[in-house]
Protein backbone atom coordinates (compact mmCIF):
# COMPACT_ATOMS: atom_id res chain seq x y z
CA UNK A 1 0.00 0.00 0.00
CA UNK A 2 2.81 2.60 0.08
CA UNK A 3 3.50 3.02 -3.78
CA UNK A 4 -0.10 3.48 -3.98
CA UNK A 5 0.43 6.06 -0.90
CA UNK A 6 3.04 7.26 -2.93
CA UNK A 7 1.08 7.75 -6.11
CA UNK A 8 -2.16 9.39 -4.48
CA UNK A 9 0.35 12.03 -3.37
CA UNK A 10 2.56 12.60 -6.35
CA UNK A 11 -1.16 12.92 -7.95
CA UNK A 12 -2.22 15.61 -5.51
CA UNK A 13 0.71 17.52 -5.87
CA UNK A 14 0.52 17.70 -9.49
CA UNK A 15 -3.43 18.70 -9.16
CA UNK A 16 -2.05 21.50 -6.50
CA UNK A 17 0.44 22.87 -8.78
CA UNK A 18 -1.87 22.66 -11.27
CA UNK A 19 -4.47 24.75 -9.47
CA UNK A 20 -1.75 26.90 -8.24
CA UNK A 21 -0.81 27.68 -12.03
CA UNK A 22 -4.30 28.43 -12.79
CA UNK A 23 -4.76 30.85 -9.86
CA UNK A 24 -1.99 32.62 -10.81
CA UNK A 25 -3.25 32.89 -14.22
CA UNK A 26 -6.50 34.43 -14.02
CA UNK A 27 -5.21 36.59 -11.01
CA UNK A 28 -2.95 38.20 -14.35
CA UNK A 29 -5.67 37.71 -16.42
CA UNK A 30 -8.21 39.64 -13.82
CA UNK A 31 -5.96 42.12 -13.50
CA UNK A 32 -5.31 43.26 -16.41
CA UNK A 33 -8.58 45.20 -17.88
CA UNK A 34 -8.13 46.95 -14.91
CA UNK A 35 -4.66 48.02 -15.95
CA UNK A 36 -6.44 48.55 -19.34
CA UNK A 37 -8.72 51.08 -17.35
CA UNK A 38 -6.59 52.80 -15.78
CA UNK A 39 -4.36 53.50 -19.16
CA UNK A 40 -7.49 54.49 -21.23
CA UNK A 41 -8.79 57.41 -18.15
CA UNK A 42 -4.64 58.23 -18.40
CA UNK A 43 -4.58 57.79 -22.15
CA UNK A 44 -7.64 57.55 -23.80
CA UNK A 45 -6.67 58.48 -27.45
CA UNK A 46 -4.21 55.59 -27.29
CA UNK A 47 -6.30 52.33 -26.60
CA UNK A 48 -9.04 51.61 -28.79
CA UNK A 49 -11.90 49.01 -26.87
CA UNK A 50 -11.46 46.50 -30.08
CA UNK A 51 -7.28 46.84 -29.03
CA UNK A 52 -8.14 46.03 -25.34
CA UNK A 53 -10.61 42.81 -26.67
CA UNK A 54 -8.37 41.77 -28.79
CA UNK A 55 -5.09 41.44 -25.53
CA UNK A 56 -8.08 40.29 -23.17
CA UNK A 57 -9.17 37.51 -25.82
CA UNK A 58 -5.21 36.60 -26.40
CA UNK A 59 -4.81 36.44 -22.79
CA UNK A 60 -7.76 34.22 -22.39
CA UNK A 61 -6.45 31.75 -24.67
CA UNK A 62 -3.15 31.66 -23.26
CA UNK A 63 -4.78 30.84 -20.05
CA UNK A 64 -6.80 27.66 -21.46
CA UNK A 65 -3.96 26.72 -23.51
CA UNK A 66 -1.27 26.10 -20.35
CA UNK A 67 -4.58 24.25 -18.90
CA UNK A 68 -4.89 22.48 -21.77
CA UNK A 69 -0.82 21.63 -21.92
CA UNK A 70 -1.36 20.62 -17.93
CA UNK A 71 -4.80 18.32 -18.40
CA UNK A 72 -1.86 16.61 -20.92
CA UNK A 73 0.78 16.48 -18.90
CA UNK A 74 -1.92 14.82 -16.12
CA UNK A 75 -3.24 12.33 -18.48
CA UNK A 76 0.32 11.38 -19.24
CA UNK A 77 1.07 10.61 -15.39
CA UNK A 78 -1.91 8.55 -15.02
CA UNK A 79 -1.20 6.22 -17.57
CA UNK A 80 2.35 6.08 -16.26
CA UNK A 81 0.53 5.09 -13.20
CA UNK A 82 -1.83 3.10 -14.38
CA UNK A 83 0.50 1.20 -16.38
CA UNK A 84 2.85 0.21 -13.04
CA UNK A 85 0.05 -0.55 -11.39
CA UNK A 86 -0.98 -2.95 -13.89
CA UNK A 87 2.50 -4.28 -14.23
CA UNK A 88 2.42 -5.39 -10.69
CA UNK A 89 -1.08 -6.96 -10.35
CA UNK A 90 0.45 -8.89 -13.35
CA UNK A 91 3.30 -9.86 -11.69
CA UNK A 92 1.43 -10.62 -8.45
CA UNK A 93 -1.24 -12.42 -10.73
CA UNK A 94 1.50 -14.50 -12.23
CA UNK A 95 3.08 -15.50 -8.63
CA UNK A 96 -0.24 -16.83 -7.29
CA UNK A 97 -0.43 -18.98 -10.48
CA UNK A 98 2.82 -20.91 -10.26
CA UNK A 99 1.35 -21.06 -6.29
CA UNK A 100 -1.25 -22.65 -7.60
CA UNK A 101 0.39 -24.88 -10.29
CA UNK A 102 2.85 -25.76 -7.16
CA UNK A 103 0.26 -26.84 -4.61
CA UNK A 104 -1.61 -28.99 -7.47
CA UNK A 105 1.43 -30.98 -8.47
CA UNK A 106 1.73 -31.10 -4.68
CA UNK A 107 -1.98 -32.24 -4.32
CA UNK A 108 -1.35 -34.75 -7.88
CA UNK A 109 1.59 -36.62 -5.97
CA UNK A 110 0.07 -36.59 -2.59
CA UNK A 111 -2.76 -38.60 -4.43
CA UNK A 112 -0.45 -40.67 -6.10
CA UNK A 113 1.19 -41.89 -3.18
CA UNK A 114 -2.16 -42.72 -1.53
CA UNK A 115 -3.28 -44.52 -4.52
CA UNK A 116 -0.16 -46.60 -4.78
CA UNK A 117 -0.73 -47.53 -1.19
CA UNK A 118 -4.40 -48.18 -1.54
CA UNK A 119 -4.33 -51.33 -3.92
CA UNK A 120 -1.49 -52.80 -1.89
CA UNK A 121 -3.81 -52.77 1.63
CA UNK A 122 -6.63 -54.02 -0.74
CA UNK A 123 -4.77 -57.09 -2.02
CA UNK A 124 -3.47 -58.30 1.25
CA UNK A 125 -6.84 -57.74 2.72
CA UNK A 126 -8.44 -59.77 -0.02
CA UNK A 127 -5.87 -63.09 0.48
CA UNK A 128 -6.27 -62.85 4.38
CA UNK A 129 -10.46 -63.71 3.27
CA UNK A 130 -9.88 -65.81 0.97
CA UNK A 131 -7.25 -67.88 3.06
CA UNK A 132 -10.06 -67.87 5.55
CA UNK A 133 -12.70 -68.92 3.36
CA UNK A 134 -10.70 -72.01 2.22
CA UNK A 135 -10.13 -73.08 5.64
CA UNK A 136 -13.72 -72.98 6.91
CA UNK A 137 -14.75 -74.74 3.56
CA UNK A 138 -12.31 -77.58 4.92
CA UNK A 139 -13.42 -78.08 8.18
Amino acid sequence: MGKLKTYQEQLQDIVEKGINAAEEQQKKLASKPFEYAEKLESEAREYSVKTLRKRYDGYSESLFEQLRSLNARFGNFAADLVAKLEKEAAEGADAVSDAAEDVAEAAQDAKKSVEAKKPAARKTTARKTTAAKKSTASA
